[in-house]
């Protein structure tokens, strides 16, 4: 009798091994975060990229998911062997959190890569480089020709859509907090501008321009002559995608396939297709995501 226990009792002990064995299998194949991501992503055919709309980046036009960076991840997930894309449209302020909180795979809006935000997501390699741009009212009545013309005259307020570079930018060119104002997006910057609610509206260049060109309006003017910022940590800033931190994996793949659209001139091709010039638009080789983080290249 005593035996016959022992003996039940000796494997009840090894079926509980041989489960903890095969759990830590499961586990093991499942925690390697964005390459299991990669494989699923794959099978199911489809991937899920947050955008926010300001054109030329990525924006919907006419129901269809447009612009520079769009078309690239596009290519790229294509490469990887992806071929539905779908977008989700979300204020700026949302594409991060949202990424984290997995509604998207991805996040694609020329978002620029600075350290605070590394924090929050992993950057994907950069995929164009862009300066900044400027809105003033019509004949620019108050000569606002650099953030320093802001600074220098308290009188002068400036909208930007929040969330966005531009508001550090401002502060580090000495405008004050007080004379900074904020929108959901780049249409309600405009607009209060129109309005005379601000003076003036800043963001990246082809951005201001191409939702100047939308706006087709004589209230307004692009400040061509605009001096760009000088010794100010993001400029000229680096957009890239961007994935959630437990998705290294699937960030690394997207890396690779990127790399290799890059060395065939297909990521020139579709900046220059979005009205970015595909030579100074094009980030320099030597700049990575890292470099830019680090504060080497930011």
């Amino acid at each position: 009798m005593k035996t016959l226990v022992k003996t039940l009792l000796f494997a009840a002990f090894v079926l509980v091994l041989a489960a903890c064995g095969e759990g830590n299998g499961d586990k093991g194949e499942t925690t390697e975060g964005g390459e299991g991501r990669l494989e699923e992503l794959q099978e199911a055919g489809t991937v899920t990229i947050g955008f926010s709309n300001e054109a030329p980046y990525a924006y919907e036009e006419n129901g269809e998911l447009r612009g520079a960076a769009v078309d690239i991840a596009t290519a790229v997930f294509n490469e990887l062997g992806i071929d539905n894309v779908e977008g989700q449209l979300a204020e700026w302020g949302q594409l991060i959190p949202g990424v984290q909180a997995g509604q998207f795979d991805a996040i694609t809006a020329g978002m620029a890569i600075t350290p605070d935000r590394a924090e929050n997501a992993l950057f994907g390699e950069p995929e164009m480089v862009y300066g900044e741009g400027l809105v003033v009212e019509a004949d620019n009545p108050h000569g606002i020709y650099s953030f320093e013309d802001i600074a220098n005259n308290p009188d002068i307020t400036v909208i930007v859509m929040e969330g966005s570079t531009a508001y550090d930018f401002l502060l580090e060119s000495g405008v004050s907090e007080d004379q900074i104002d904020t929108a959901s997006d780049i249409p309600a910057t405009f607009a209060a501008v129109q309005a005379g609610r601000a003076d003036a509206t800043t963001g990246t260049e082809m951005t201001m321009r191409m939702a100047f060109e939308s706006a087709n309006t004589e209230d307004l003017e692009i400040v061509e002559d605009f001096q760009q910022p000088e010794d100010i940590e993001g400029v000229p800033s680096y957009g890239a995608a961007a994935f959630s931190l437990e998705n290294e994996e699937l960030r690394d793949a997207y890396n690779e396939a990127l790399a290799d659209l890059k060395a065939d001139g297909t990521v020139q091709e579709l900046l220059e297709a979005n009205g970015f010039h595909p030579e100074t638009n094009f980030p320099p080789e030597d700049v990575t995501a890292e470099s830019v983080i680090s504060g080497e290249d930011y």
